[in-house]
């Protein structure tokens, strides 16, 4: 199972581990199926660590909402760890606290494991080294604000098994 994020920078195909983590690939296949990540702002990116994304367009970045309208439990898994480049994980607030917003890491972050949610990760190849480059080569203010827009414009759901 895959989707494509295609960003004003480029695009990511990202595998999502449906059967690892099942409530939460539900939970981001669906989002991404709705169009709610179309022209959601990249707001947040710090170099050698990640960016994150996730908020709907229309709202403050401060906005995480699953398909539930609450909060989900995390699906931590011991084999499921920040240990490489394009490793894609839910944001959240502490444990258990899952919305709409992940991230995706420029680099490893094992201080991460057992913290966040692991869930799939950008396949390389087709120019994703290159867009995770140009991506993590944004210039950004002192909070990690990106200095210039950065958005999903849109996402591509492959095959999703999921679906009805």
């Amino acid at each position: 199972m895959s989707v494509t994020l295609h960003t004003n920078l480029g695009d990511l195909k990202i595998e999502i581990f449906c059967e690892a983590v099942p409530k939460t690939a539900e939970n981001f296949l669906a989002l991404c199926a709705s169009s709610y990540y179309t022209k959601s702002p990249i707001h947040r990116l710090h170099p050698n660590f990640m960016f994150q994304t996730g908020s709907p367009a229309s709202a403050s970045v401060k906005v995480s909402t699953s398909i539930w309208g609450t909060p989900f439990e995390d699906e931590i898994r011991p084999s499921l760890r920040h240990n490489a480049r394009g490793i894609v994980s839910m944001a959240n607030k502490g444990p258990s606290t899952n919305g709409s917003q992940f991230f995706v890491c420029f680099a490893p972050a094992p201080h991460l494991d057992g913290k966040n949610t692991v869930f799939g990760r950008v396949l390389m190849g087709g120019g994703a080294e290159d867009v995770l480059e140009r991506l993590e080569g944004v210039e950004v203010d002192g909070k990690g604000r990106p200095k210039e827009k950065l958005v999903v414009n849109s996402v591509t759901v492959h095959a999703n098994p999921l679906a009805g």
